[in-house]
């Protein structure tokens, strides 16, 4: 059977990342068996500048229709001043909806090849390997009412609403076990439970799934001190499961223990597997075109699309591989570079994944 992947190249370097990781999918094809067929769509300010509009009906209806979607990035500094609703990153928001895609998984894992790279120092971050599963159609970003409204006084007040419903995390914090049953069998639960009632109701849920679960041992951090203990000790972290919010900020300082966050893949999963996979870098538009981006988060995200949604593990496992052995190589973009190793652009990291294929 076929599967068929939506690839959306998006703004800024989504474009120059996604074709390279487009390359090794089709190295896969040609070489390894893979059964895929690609096809692309505009998405975020690429996709308004075509039809006025962040997520057209036909990207939306190419997303559902496909097994599988590849994301670049959204975004970019020229958008800024469009209405709220037609900025590039109401695409990604709307996706996530419309897909259900309600768990997001972020890894951060450092290629012992890489330790130099950290700002942190090696021996706090050797052996790193952590994953974040984030919440991601609830919470602060999706809650209603939200807006902007005058006072009597005559001064605007921004407004938003953070409400999560028992099964939105229920469901997330069975993604999170099912992990760790396959890692360490560790789940921190990450809220602000002493202040948000919010998070009082998560911790409840999250302890009512845990007796489920009785072989991962569960606990419970506040976000604050899981933020300080994420450069304190990072190892001492197995799957963290947080809501939507505290997810998004945790797992991009996460990134940043991996030693660039242009090495991180993440993906967001419904109740089938069926998932969106996304490097969690951005648009970065102060680099767009200049072919300097690191594409190996787009390539290990098309890994865990194999590994989650395509159900070849080998294959994922493979390449994997060919990014450890590039790595091995002394490849290196500009943001892991360091003395002794070789700088190279875009086009050449994914050409050298290709070949290690």
């Amino acid at each position: 059977m076929t599967s068929k992947i939506a690839v959306l190249p998006g703004d800024g370097i989504g474009p120059e990342v996604t074709a390279e990781a487009v390359k090794v999918l089709e190295r896969l094809k040609r070489d390894f068996g893979l059964k895929i067929e690609l096809e692309t769509a505009p998405v975020g300010g690429a996709a308004y500048d075509l039809h006025k509009q962040p997520l057209p009906e036909g990207t939306l209806r190419l997303a559902k229709q496909a097994d599988a979607v590849l994301l670049g990035a959204v975004g970019g500094l020229q958008y800024d001043d469009l209405p709220r609703e037609l900025r590039p990153e109401r695409a990604l928001l709307g996706l996530r909806s419309e897909l259900k895609l309600f768990a997001n998984l972020r890894p951060a894992i450092l290629f012992p090849q890489l330790a130099s790279a950290s700002t942190l120092k090696p021996e706090i971050v050797a052996g790193l390997d952590l994953l974040i599963v984030r919440e991601l159609t609830g919470d602060i970003y999706f809650g209603e009412p939200r807006g902007v409204r005058t006072l009597e006084n005559g001064e605007r007040e921004g407004f938003n609403t953070m409400r999560y419903a028992e099964h939105e995390v229920e469901r997330v914090s069975r993604v999170a076990f099912d992990a760790a049953r396959k890692r360490q069998r560790r789940v921190c639960s990450v809220e602000k439970a002493n202040v948000l009632e919010t998070s009082g109701l998560w911790r409840e849920v999250v302890l009512r799934v845990a007796k489920d679960y009785p072989d991962v041992a569960l606990n419970h951090m506040y976000v604050d001190n899981a933020a300080m203990q994420l450069v304190r000790a990072p190892k001492q972290f197995d799957v963290i499961v947080t809501g939507n919010i505290f997810g998004d900020i945790l797992s991009d300082e996460a990134a940043m223990l991996t030693g660039s966050i242009g090495m991180l893949p993440s993906a967001s999963l419904d109740r089938a597997n069926k998932g969106m996979y996304e490097p969690i870098h951005g648009s970065a538009p102060d680099i767009a075109g200049k072919g300097i981006a690191n594409p190996l988060a787009t390539i290990l995200s098309t890994a865990m699309m194999l590994r989650y949604t395509l159900n070849e593990p080998t294959l994922a496992d493979q390449v994997d591989g060919a990014v450890s052995k590039v790595l091995d190589q002394g490849i290196r973009t500009g943001d892991i570079y360091t003395e002794g190793t070789k700088r190279v652009g875009t086009q050449q990291m994914g050409d050298a994944v290709v070949a290690a294929l």
